[in-house]
C-alpha cells in the first residue's frame, strides 16, 4: 500500500472546481518576528474549514453505486466529520459520523447542518471508532478513515501540488500531524517533483502519538489540548511509513505556546486558525527550533481554522495576559472618601485604561480602615505597566502586579 504522484495528480483532477485552490500567502510581520521568510498554505479558506475536504471528496468519488446508497460512516473530532458530510450531501451519500463526547460544539454543530447523522459517543477516538465500525458493519456502511487510507493521503497530498506551483524553492515545510495524512501526502508530492525542502511536522505535548511510534516509545497520551484537530493516539501505519522515511524530524509543542500561535496569526496576518491549524506557528516559538530555520524560506500548512468563537476569545485575551497588555494591579488605600478616585486619576493619568476593579475591604486580611484594590488594566505593554506601577507608589499607594507576561522574546 503507497501513495505515488500519480495518484495524487489523479485526486487533483477529481477535487478540481469542488475544493478550493487555497493561496501560499507571504507573511512579512510574522517572518520579522520569527526569523525566517514565511509562507502560509491557508486550508483554513476550505468550505469546511480545513484541508479535510480534499481527501473526503477523493474517497466519496470513489465508491461504487451499491456504495454510494448504502452510505459511508467515518469518525472524527470534527474537521474530517464536516468534509465528509459536506461532500457527501453534494453528492447525494447518506452519512453518519461517529465523534466523540469531547467533539467541539461548533464541529458538531456544522456536522450536522451538513446533513449527516452524528452519533456522539466515546471519551477518545479510537472509542469513537470502534463504535463508527461495529455500527458499519451492523448497517453494511463504507467506512471513511480518516489518514490511513491511500486515497485520503492522495487527496491530502494536492496540497504538496499546490505549494510546488506556488513556491518551488521553499527550503523548508512544517505541517501539524495528527493521524499524519497531510504531512505524508504533501511531502510525497513535493519530493516526486523534485524538492529539495526539509520536511517537518508538529505535534501537540498531550498527543505526541507520531512522535512515540517513530521511536519506538510506549504511548503516553492525554488531556485537554487546545489542538483537538491532532489529539489522535493512535497514528496511521501507511502514513508512519511515509513520513519515517521523508519527515527531517517533529517538533512537540505545549498548551502556551499552541495559544500564542493562534494569537500571532490573528494578530500579525489577519488568519483565523483553530489550534491544530496553528500549531506550525507554535513550533517556532521554541529558541532552539527558530535557530534551525533561521533567514530561510518556510512554508507553514496553516490546516484548519475552526475553532468555537467563545475559545476564542479566551485564548486571545489570555494572550494579552501574558504579554502584559492586560494586567491585574493589587493597590493598598486608605478606605476613605475619594481614594478610589484618586487611584483611577493616577491609571488614567499614565495612560492606562481600567476595565474592572474589584473592591476588598471585607474577605481580604487588611486592617479596618484600609482596603485592597485589584484593578484589571489595559496597557500598551510591559513596560508601560511599569510606568503605571511607578506611578501608583509615586502618588502614595503601594502596588503589585498579580499577573505577569510569560518570558518569552516572541510574545507578542
Amino acid at each position: 500500500m503507497s501513495v505515488t504522484l500519480d495518484d495524487i495528480r489523479k485526486a487533483a483532477e477529481v477535487i478540481d472546481g469542488a475544493v478550493i485552490r487555497t493561496p501560499l500567502v507571504p507573511a512579512p510581520r510574522l517572518s520579522s518576528r520569527l526569523g525566517c521568510e514565511l509562507y502560509l498554505k491557508l486550508e483554513s479558506l476550505q468550505y469546511t474549514g480545513s484541508f479535510k475536504d480534499r481527501g473526503a471528496l477523493v474517497k466519496l468519488k470513489s465508491l461504487s453505486d451499491e456504495q454510494a446508497k448504502r452510505g459511508i460512516i467515518a469518525m472524527s473530532a470534527g474537521n474530517h466529520a464536516q468534509g465528509v458530510a459536506y461532500h457527501a450531501k453534494r453528492l447525494g451519500i447518506p452519512a453518519t459520523i461517529v465523534m466523540p463526547e469531547f467533539a467541539p460544539f461548533t464541529k458538531v454543530e456544522q456536522t450536522r447542518k451538513f446533513g449527516a447523522r452524528v452519533i456522539l459517543t466515546g471519551d477518545t477516538l479510537d472509542a469513537s471508532a470502534v463504535a463508527a465500525r461495529e455500527v458499519g458493519d451492523k448497517d453494511g456502511l463504507t467506512f471513511v478513515h480518516p489518514y490511513d487510507d491511500p486515497l485520503i493521503v492522495a487527496g491530502q497530498g494536492t496540497v504538496g501540488l499546490e505549494i510546488m506551483a506556488d513556491q518551488p524553492d521553499l527550503d523548508d515545510v512544517i505541517v501539524p500531524i495528527g493521524g499524519g495524512g497531510i504531512l505524508s501526502g504533501t511531502a510525497t508530492a513535493m519530493r516526486a517533483l523534485g524538492s529539495k525542502a526539509r520536511f517537518f511536522g508538529v505535534q501537540a505535548a498531550l498527543y505526541p502519538s507520531m512522535y512515540q511510534a517513530i521511536h519506538n516509545e510506549v504511548p503516553r497520551l492525554g488531556g485537554q489540548t487546545l489542538a483537538d484537530g491532532i489529539a489522535v493516539k493512535k497514528p496511521g501505519e501507511l502514513t508512519k511509513a511515509i513520513i519515517e522515511e521523508m519527515v527531517e524530524d517533529i517538533f512537540i509543542v505545549d498548551e502556551s505556546a499552541v495559544e500564542t500561535g493562534v494569537l500571532m496569526l490573528v494578530e500579525l496576518q489577519k488568519v483565523l486558525a483553530e489550534g491544530a491549524g496553528a500549531a506550525s506557528v507554535a513550533a517556532l516559538l521554541d529558541e532552539d527550533t527558530r535557530a534551525r530555520f533561521a533567514g530561510r524560506k518556510v512554508g507553514l500548512v496553516i490546516t484548519g481554522g475552526n475553532i468555537d468563537v467563545r475559545l476564542l476569545s479566551w485564548v486571545l485575551t489570555r494572550g494579552l495576559v501574558r504579554d502584559g497588555r492586560i494586567v491585574r494591579l493589587r493597590i493598598d488605600i486608605i478606605d476613605r472618601p475619594g481614594v478610589l478616585a484618586q487611584v483611577a486619576k493616577l491609571i488614567g493619568d499614565s495612560g492606562g485604561n481600567i476595565i474592572e476593579v474589584y473592591h476588598q475591604r471585607l474577605f481580604y486580611d487588611v486592617p479596618a480602615k484600609e482596603a485592597e484594590v485589584d484593578a484589571v488594566v489595559e496597557t500598551r505593554n510591559e513596560e508601560h505597566v511599569g510606568e503605571i506601577v511607578e506611578n501608583l507608589r509615586s502618588g502614595g499607594f503601594a502596588t503589585r502586579v498579580l499577573s505577569a507576561r510569560a518570558a518569552d522574546p516572541t510574545t507578542i
